[in-house]
């Protein structure tokens, strides 16, 4: 699992541009069934204004009084809440999920320089993995709770014992293999967390007519970035999508050479111009996009697989067409959902199943 920052970021821009320091809340362990899984995020500010989901909103009211302590003391704060037995009503939260949750509050302003979230803040700025670590239990007066392991050169350089070949090794460990990683001192006199870094996906739209406004809403929602590529200068529009991360006006032809297709994980052609649909096929079958999704019938895709020849054989493994899952609908907003449903499961590596279907210890399914 890794840590999602997009969500988190306006909040703490703020925070941060008026000096104020908040509480970061970090997901370190679960049992059973829970809303989310270790390694996920919250911010919360000192008046309680908060951004993230550690729950569905069953734990966020207290853990916010937590956070106002976190901030005032500077105390690092352990959270624990369990609600796998009915006495966890008593507490007036109600969590439905019926798991257990271990969660780190530590203090985040400018005598820390803002780590671990700048830190996150930098590599998502360049698109560039990283991982931090962080001491979510600890025996020993000299490694604090909340301790942090940066990678590279901080102004935070990390308490001595944490100085170890093995925090290195994790920490390189999480950001290439995108997981979260523990560490454990001698006698486990302390615990080292160390969480990767969610990059967000990159999506490329090629068609940006009016059908392709409600995929951007949609992949907003998600903190997708998302670029529109169209030959028609009426349509690539930056201010028809104030959601995109770029808009690029462009021939077919010219695709490879007006944006990076390498730094996409899907491209889906929705241009409605058969001949432009078949030159943007043309560049992504030479490309390594892993997800190419064509918006049409069938009886389309066919004609555009046959006039691309031999291309074509370079594309199949790759090509979802008709594009988007089976929902129903066949009002743009549909469609988009459509669309932005198969991705996901795509971008998750995950069959789309309904969530009704669970898979018994038998192998059934109910």
């Amino acid at each position: 699992m890794e840590a999602l920052l997009g969500p988190l970021l306006p909040l703490y821009e703020r925070e941060r541009s008026s000096g104020r320091a908040l509480a970061l809340g970090v997901l370190a362990q679960v049992e059973g069934s829970t809303y989310r899984k270790p390694g996920a995020l919250m911010l919360i500010a000192d008046n309680g204004e908060y951004a993230g989901l550690l729950s569905g909103g069953c734990l966020e009211g207290d853990l916010r009084e937590h956070a106002r302590a976190v901030i005032a003391t500077g105390a690092a704060c352990p959270v624990r809440y369990d609600f796998r037995s009915p006495e966890g009503d008593l507490w007036g939260l109600g969590l439905g999920c019926e798991g257990a949750m271990q969660i780190l509050l530590l203090r985040v302003g400018p005598e820390n320089d803002w780590q671990p979230i700048a830190e996150f803040n930098r590599a998502l700025a360049t698109r560039s993995h990283t991982a931090i670590g962080v001491i979510v239990e600890s025996r020993r007066a000299e490694v604090p709770l909340g301790s942090l392991v940066l990678p590279g050169e901080t102004r935070l350089p990390p308490v001595a014992a944490l100085r170890t070949p093995a925090v290195a090794a994790a920490l390189t460990r999480a950001t290439a293999e995108r997981s979260t990683e523990w560490v454990e001192g001698d006698n486990r006199s302390w615990k080292l967390f160390v969480v990767p870094l969610a990059l967000p996906p990159r999506i490329l739209l090629l068609g940006a007519g009016p059908d392709a406004a409600p995929v951007v809403d949609f992949a907003e929602l998600l903190d997708w970035k998302i670029t529109l590529v169209d030959h028609r200068a009426a349509y690539a529009v930056p201010g028809h999508f104030p959601a995109a991360e770029r808009v690029v006006y462009g021939r077919p032809d010219e695709l490879a050479a007006n944006v990076d297709l390498r730094s996409f994980s899907a491209a889906v052609v929705m241009s409605h111009h058969l001949t432009s649909d078949l030159g943007y096929l043309r560049v992504l079958a030479l490309a390594d996009v892993p997800y190419v999704g064509l918006l049409g019938p069938a009886a389309r895709r066919e004609k555009l697989l046959a006039q691309l020849g031999p291309l074509a054989e370079r594309l199949q493994a790759r090509l979802h067409s008709p594009v988007g899952l089976r929902l129903g609908g066949r009002a743009p907003q549909s469609v988009a959902l459509a669309i932005i449903a198969e991705l996901h499961a795509f971008m998750h590596n995950t069959a789309a199943v309904p969530a009704a279907t669970t898979t018994a210890p038998d192998g059934s399914t109910t």
